[in-house]
């Protein structure tokens, strides 16, 4: 059975409705997993979504803040939700499809602007974050299952535009890579991606900052598709829809698409 799962950070989900939208009518994934939906689920503009093909959902919601949810068209059941660091922050759900296949959707913390976690407490959030991460998926060690999301670390030094200038701004800072790195092993997880496309610069994330962030190019690679070790063989077509980036009033973020066959 062919699937296709999509990630996006859409930075607020009901802000960007239409963007979404947008997507959906043009991928047309199976499954699609948002973070920083910035929305109480109540609130997630579903019956948008189900008019276009899209009826399921499960969600852990806050307002105004973090947030993640799946939309689906195909049957799914809510597989519940781990609460990292224990601060009842909605940075986590997961969705049984019909399959057995789980889909898990993370929003890792973004850790602040100083990479120091004795003067950061932002910092320290994301590197426990990731430790307990690292734990989960070791005690649980996922079969058949996905994980998806914005983990905001680019690990590899194509990942972003300079290596060298970026090894001391958060998101490519060699702790948090390595900690990323830990997690990744712990749960036996394939970064499906890199394994699809294992060569050259890739980017998900460009800077509201920059004033033509296509020109300048100063990207990373902070959005994941991970698949546990027993299924990744099935995936394929892996690709980031860098377009998205330059709609009207878009996510700093771009979709990241992968296809299962299962």
């Amino acid at each position: 059975m062919p699937i296709t799962i999509a990630t996006w950070n859409i930075n607020s989900v009901r802000l960007r409705a239409g963007l979404v939208a947008r997507l959906l009518r043009e991928e047309e994934p199976d499954v699609l997993c948002l973070q920083e939906c910035k929305s109480p689920v109540d609130k997630i503009p579903a019956a948008q979504f189900a008019e276009l093909g899209y009826p399921h959902l499960v969600a852990r919601g806050q307002k105004g803040y973090n947030g993640v949810a799946i939309l689906s068209r195909l049957p799914l059941e809510d597989a519940g939700h781990v609460d990292w660091c224990g601060r009842g922050d909605a940075r986590h759900v997961a969705a049984r499809l019909e399959n057995g296949l789980t889909v898990h959707n993370v929003y890792i913390p973004a850790g602040g602007d100083v990479p120091d976690p004795d003067a950061n407490e932002k910092f320290a959030h994301k590197l426990d974050f990731l430790r307990e991460l690292r734990d989960w998926g070791r005690d649980g060690r996922p079969a058949r299952s996905v994980l998806v999301g914005d983990l905001n670390i680019a690990p590899r030094e194509d990942d972003v535009w300079s290596h060298k200038q970026l090894l001391k701004v958060v998101s490519h800072t060699p702790v948090e890579v390595a900690h990323l790195g830990d997690a990744q092993e712990a749960g036996g997880w394939v970064d499906v991606t890199r394994r699809d496309i294992p060569e050259g610069r890739l980017y998900s994330w460009w800077s509201y900052r920059a004033r033509d962030w296509s020109a300048s190019d100063r990207g990373r690679r902070l959005d994941h598709v991970w698949a546990s070790g027993d299924i990744a063989a099935a995936a394929h077509g892996s690709r980031i829809r860098r377009d998205v980036r330059g709609w009207e009033k878009p996510s700093d973020h771009a979709p990241v698409l992968a296809n299962f066959e299962l």
